[in-house]
């Protein structure tokens, strides 16, 4: 079983990150052949500052591989180093229906913001985005992706593509199945919403400890005070958060306090700060060691590349020969 999944280097990465992609993926290198990308060439439908884009890629290396991440058992490279997936997204674009990537949610989303006029703000690499996804995903006959709920319908426009890709030129393409956990598919951020970064409402993994806490004692709940009972403490989205965090048991215990009353939010919070400071001390301290040792970063992204590459390069000679451009 082939295993693959991207991460965008397009800023400090967050416990939303983490819960939905970072921790399944390194709990699927025990279960297959796990290749897994820093998704450079998707950055650039939003991010247009070069140094930015190689910090927050060195970032995603050094969090990634301090989060868990076994070179030794996984395949890992920035997308840029494996030209092979922009020829294929060109092969794949010839088979996808503009109404297609029209009905796809990221783009949808976007044009309904946009006020009159403004549809040149909206890029072509946004519009074709879901074929970019498709070629990651094709290039490496992957069998698994392990996605977040919000992008399982980009994974079932990538076998749509392969699908007619298959039905147009012959069996080429193996196609991919989702997986998703459901229990961390969505994690709330600091304002009850989905976690993300254009929500501004993320609570950084390796952030400042200040700056951590601070976003956490910030965040607003309800005008119930301490010792009210609060019947729907299993809706709160900070109990949501430390269930995440905190071990089950005192996970349990948390919510329990929060439901009885005598507890306020304000206990919740901060209890909250310090599960989450605890949860990652051991890869904060990985991540240190990684920092001071570059080379070793860059060595493990420069062999994964080359061992993508050798994948890359025969799944595309043979979607190049299917489609008689050799």
């Amino acid at each position: 079983m082939r295993i693959l999944s991207g991460i965008q280097p397009s800023g400090a990465l967050h416990l939303g990150n983490y819960f939905g992609m970072m921790r399944p993926a390194i709990e699927l290198q025990e279960q297959g052949e796990a290749f897994y990308f820093i998704a450079n060439y998707h950055s650039m439908t939003s991010l247009f500052d070069a140094a930015e884009r190689r910090r927050n890629s060195l970032d995603v290396a050094l969090d990634f591989l301090a989060c868990g991440l076994d070179p030794e058992k996984s395949v890992f490279w920035k997308q840029s180093d494996v030209p092979e997936v922009a020829e294929l997204t060109w092969l794949l674009s010839t088979m996808t229906p503009m109404g297609l990537l029209r009905r796809c949610h990221s783009f949808k989303d976007k044009m309904d913001k946009l006020a009159d006029g403004d549809e040149e703000k909206v890029n072509h690499g946004l519009f074709a985005y879901p074929v970019l996804m498709a070629a990651d995903i094709l290039l490496f006959d992957s069998n698994v992706v392990p996605v977040g709920r919000d992008q399982k319908q980009h994974l079932e426009v990538t076998r749509d593509i392969a699908i007619k890709f298959n039905n147009t030129y012959g069996d080429t393409f193996v196609l991919p199945e989702p997986r998703i956990q459901e229990s961390v598919a969505v994690v709330p951020g600091t304002d009850g919403q989905k976690m993300s970064k254009s929500y501004g409402n993320t609570i950084e993994i390796f952030g400042e400890e200040k700056a951590i806490k601070k976003k956490i004692m910030s965040m607003v709940m309800d005008s119930r005070g301490v010792d009210e009972p609060k019947p729907d403490a299993d809706q709160n989205f900070g109990i949501q958060l430390v269930r995440l965090v905190a071990p089950a048991d005192v996970a349990r215990e948390v919510e329990e306090k929060l439901r009885a009353g005598g507890y306020g939010y304000g206990s919740l919070k901060k209890d909250l700060f310090g599960f989450c400071w605890e949860y990652f001390a051991d890869a904060r301290e990985k991540r240190a060691e990684l920092a001071a040792n570059l080379d070793y970063v860059e060595g493990v992204l420069k062999r994964g590349a080359e061992r993508a590459r050798e994948v890359a390069a025969d799944v595309l000679a043979r979607a190049k020969k299917a489609a008689g451009l050799d």
